[in-house]
């Protein structure tokens, strides 16, 4: 059984900084990638950022480039997501996924699992 175990979200201020990890046990993605979505209310969940498991390769969308860094700890099995400058449209429950395959690293859909998701606000 896989698990994916989200924690570091809460309530911030216009530019500080967060830092949500995501602890992955049950398998191996050792062909696959993890990745880090978002969802604010009434939108799309939407990547904000994934790396590539077997060469450490990570996309970032635009919208947080130069922004969040995903970071991974092999021997902890955990990814981090270190996102600073917050702005109040960063706001949003944040959701750790894995995969087992390879294909597009942003493509919500090709993710098999999935964490509880931790909630990101940020104030004005």
């Amino acid at each position: 059984q896989v698990q994916l175990v989200e924690s570091g979200g809460g309530l911030v201020q216009a530019g500080d900084s967060l830092r949500l990890s995501c602890a992955a046990s049950g398998r191996s993605f050792f062909n696959g990638a993890m990745g880090w979505f978002r969802q604010a209310p009434g939108k799309e969940r939407e990547f904000v950022g994934g790396i590539w498991w077997i060469n450490g390769v990570i996309y970032y969308p635009d919208s947080v480039k130069g922004r969040f860094t995903i970071s991974r700890d092999n021997a902890k099995n955990t990814v981090y997501l270190q996102m600073n400058s917050l702005k109040p449209e960063d706001t949003a429950v944040y959701y750790c996924a894995a995969r087992t395959k390879t294909g597009t690293i942003y493509v919500r859909s090709e993710y098999e699992y999935w964490g509880q998701g931790t909630q990101v606000t940020v104030s004005s």
